[in-house]
């Protein structure tokens, strides 16, 4: 609940709510019946208001929240799948909003109550305190659907411990709160029942200190048990199987361990991969690995070639025909082409790495930052 001393900025119409409190901003996501999935509009104010912040003295940090069930579902990509030029200026500006977090100067914290996936980690993870709870649900669906995990999850997958990353990125598994607390995707984890006071009291600290920030979210944090099924716990065959070369050896360490012993996270991470798009695996695996050597702004410029070139659709359009398939038509039975993992040559993987044969299309130019990124994966 606002304060006395608070003040709300936009109306309920808005897609960021605005709340001034104390020293604080809180931003709200307003797409709740869309889970607040990121559109044009959204990104832009978000955009807009982060800058503004930075250089306001009377800011001390940045809430980000998200209303309804989720934080944020992802990007709203179907919008923008049929033009890939629209699409192209959809994930730049959304890319530039990733690099301001990642290298913002003030504390933000997000708080991470329900769905987190795509886009919405994006606009999570690359800030310095993100606070899962009970409800937290996080996943990179991308390779499901023809895509691969962009806004910056080269940077924050491959910092991930062993190759967690690499499990996660490829086949878009879901973890709760404590998995992400577990793994360091989430600095804190509080119980949705404490979120109000914990953001009452947040808003009054006049300090944009990270020290500070941090010691207030410790006061509310716990560390929640682990699931007994919980992927966290197979780390060891994680490890021995997604940090082979290829995604062929990925599938073939996994399948020999399946041989092994009858187990259902087995054969739930098999049956992932295989449904998914197979020139999504490739460039997604590739993309992790060169992510563990670049800072955030090289993943962020080489992830806008591999984004404009899965737009563009030149090699494969299976983001296409994903979004028809998952999004739209909603018949969960997408036609990927190439179909097998075989049928795709080195060469085909290179193109997505490379600058577009375009003379209207631009590399990714991010401003210039001074502040080192602040995810705290890094320091893993």
């Amino acid at each position: 609940m606002a304060s006395l001393n608070s003040t709300r900025r936009d109306d309920d119409d808005s897609v960021v709510l605005v709340r001034e409190d104390f020293f604080a901003r809180t931003l709200t996501l307003n797409r709740p019946r869309q889970l607040n999935a990121l559109n044009f509009e959204m990104i832009s104010r978000l955009l807009e208001l982060f800058l503004a912040y930075e250089e306001d003295a009377n800011v001390k940090l940045v809430i980000l929240k998200g209303k309804g069930r989720a934080f944020c579902a992802g990007g709203d990509v179907a919008a923008v799948v049929r033009n890939w030029r629209l699409g192209a200026i959809f994930f730049r500006k959304e890319f530039t909003l990733n690099y301001l977090m990642a290298t913002y100067s003030k504390p933000q914290v997000s708080i991470l109550n329900g769905i987190v996936m795509g886009g919405g980690a994006g606009a999570s993870i690359h800030g310095r305190f993100r606070v899962a709870t009970e409800n937290s649900v996080f996943a990179m669906p991308e390779t499901a659907l023809g895509l691969f995990p962009d806004v910056g999850a080269s940077y924050y997958l491959s910092r991930l411990p062993g190759f967690f990353g690499e499990y996660v990125g490829l086949t878009g598994a879901r973890l709760d709160g404590a998995e992400m607390l577990a793994c360091g995707l989430a600095t804190h984890f509080v119980p949705s029942t404490r979120l109000s006071s914990l953001e009452a009291d947040l808003c009054k600290v006049d300090s944009s200190e990270f020290a500070t920030i941090q010691a207030i979210l410790d006061q509310y944090s716990q560390h929640p048990a682990l699931k007994e099924k919980s992927a966290y716990y197979r780390m060891d065959v994680i490890d021995k199987c997604f940090s082979r070369r290829t995604v062929e050896e990925i599938l073939s360490a996994l399948e020999e361990e399946a041989a092994k012993r009858a187990n259902d996270w087995l054969s739930t991470t098999i049956q992932s991969l295989k449904k998914a798009s197979p020139m999504s695996l490739k460039i997604s695996l590739r993309s992790i690995r060169e992510g563990r050597l670049q800072g955030v702004g090289q993943c962020l410029v080489r992830e806008y070639r591999m984004v404009s070139h899965v737009l563009r659709g030149e090699v494969s359009k299976d983001f296409r025909e994903g979004c028809r398939a998952i999004l739209l038509d909603k018949d969960r039975n997408p036609k990927w082409e190439p179909s097998k993992l075989e049928l795709i040559n080195d060469h085909m993987v290179e193109q997505y790495f490379s600058k577009l044969d375009d003379e209207e299309w631009e590399e990714l130019k991010l401003p210039a930052r001074f502040n080192l990124p602040v995810t705290a994966i890094a320091k893993l």
